[in-house]
């Protein structure tokens, strides 16, 4: 089984700055590397003890050595050993530098003492965290947690310092970049992204939503009656026309009965 030791970050910049330091002396280990940045790799405790060394990558020599002297290595351009303590710095990290990195010891038989693997993963860090939010019909906020880069990001979250509970979700976990947010909640609602490179989190201040389900039937409630009142007051229009209509009629009647009469007949 293999050993996944923690990698201390020594941050200097989220960019190519980014320092990762992983201790490889044990067989198995997973260390990891900023795109960009530097990896100190500790191979080895002291190189000097040692009568012959010879460490690859997926089958090719990196480094090649016998105690202090170095007789090889192919990527002197942007790396560093350090025979003394056994260090081993890649500097300007790019993906192809991941992979399996096996170091073999002999001594001055020609007898293999020791052999160890470790394997390098290599990282573009997370940055620029954007948190969108967005109120729902019935009350409830769906928020979105987005960074810019970053290889394999993961996602937490918390309301007031505290991780979010299922009684507060309504959808979604905290360990995904889109949650929804159960109805009657407000805070500092915190959304942090990381990887084993680099950590960047940003917050958001949130107030409750509205219902919008109620809004929606006050406003059809209010329709309703709007529409019973028009009704109603043209119908009452159409009564009153109606009304005048027919005492002027009468009116007429009255004031030229002989007319009425003739035509009448």
């Amino acid at each position: 089984m293999q050993a996944v030791v923690g990698v201390m970050l020594m941050f200097v910049g989220i960019s190519s700055g980014v320092r990762t330091y992983c201790d490889g002396r044990q067989d198995g280990v997973q260390c990891f590397g900023a795109l960009g940045g530097t990896v100190v790799l500790q191979l080895m405790d002291d190189a000097s003890e040692i009568h012959r060394y010879e460490w690859k990558k997926d089958g090719t020599i990196i480094l090649n050595g016998r105690k202090n002297t170095i007789i090889t290595n192919t990527m002197e351009t942007r790396s560093v050993f350090i025979p003394s303590n056994g260090t081993f710095l890649i500097n300007n990290l790019i993906k192809t530098d991941s992979g399996q990195y096996t170091l073999k010891l002999q001594d001055s038989d020609g007898r293999e003492t020791g052999e160890q693997s470790l394997q390098l993963f290599i990282q573009a860090p997370v940055s620029s965290v954007l948190l969108v939010s967005e109120c729902l019909s019935e009350g409830q906020m769906k928020v979105s947690c987005s960074s810019e880069g970053g290889d394999s990001p993961q996602y937490s979250w918390t309301l007031d310092g505290n991780t979010l509970t299922d009684s507060e979700l309504l959808s979604g976990t905290t360990e995904t970049n889109i949650i929804i947010l159960k109805q009657n909640l407000s805070g500092r609602l915190v959304c942090s992204v990381r990887n084993h490179i680099s950590r960047v989190s940003n917050e958001l201040m949130v107030s409750v939503c509205r219902d919008l389900s109620l809004l929606r039937c006050a406003l059809m409630a209010v329709v309703a009656v709007v529409s019973f009142i028009g009704i109603g007051v043209y119908f009452k229009w159409k009564k009153t026309k109606y009304k005048k209509v027919e005492a002027s009629a009468a009116a007429q009647r009255t004031e030229y009965p002989e007319e009425f009469s003739v035509t009448e007949l």
